[in-house]
């Protein structure tokens, strides 16, 4: 069977926004914090489907970040690549300023099986050291289904 290509940093962001590096590119490389929690939530599902474990610790709340995040990516690298094909929001519920929820449904593919997540992700926003602006955080999710 043959792998899928590994996805490209080059052209449109896999969130389904602008050229890579002026959507999810510039929160990736440190240049940018996503301002809302959806941004957010985009960068990590561009991060998810370019690999980028750095990416995904950085934004996820410590509390909850598993100790194993860059072994289940590699574990996935290593098998049927799961091929992300696309993300739809389809919610963004800001719940004060520090703590949101967003809805989403991400479309992939596994060993040619098609499938899809269907999840509301809790945010929070963090304070940072002081001068820097605070962060949003993934903290949680509530999968609200997963098809094959």
């Amino acid at each position: 069977m043959k792998r899928a290509a590994a996805p490209s940093r080059e052209g449109a962001c896999p969130c389904g926004g602008a050229s890579y590096a002026s959507c999810c590119g510039r929160f990736h490389r440190g240049e940018a914090l996503p301002d809302t929690a959806e941004h957010l939530m985009r960068s990590r599902y561009s991060a998810y489907v370019l690999n980028d474990a750095q990416w995904l610790r950085q934004s996820w709340h410590p509390s909850t970040c598993p100790a194993t995040l860059e072994q289940d990516l590699a574990q996935d690298a290593g098998g049927p690549r799961t091929q992300w094909l696309g993300l739809t929001i389809v919610a963004h519920a800001p719940q004060d300023d520090t703590h949101a929820e967003v809805e989403f449904v991400a479309r992939y593919k596994v060993g040619g099986r098609a499938s899809r997540l269907h999840e509301r992700s809790r945010f929070v926003r963090e304070p940072r050291a002081s001068g820097e602006a605070p962060r949003w955080l993934y903290l949680d999710g509530d999968i609200r289904g997963e098809a094959r």
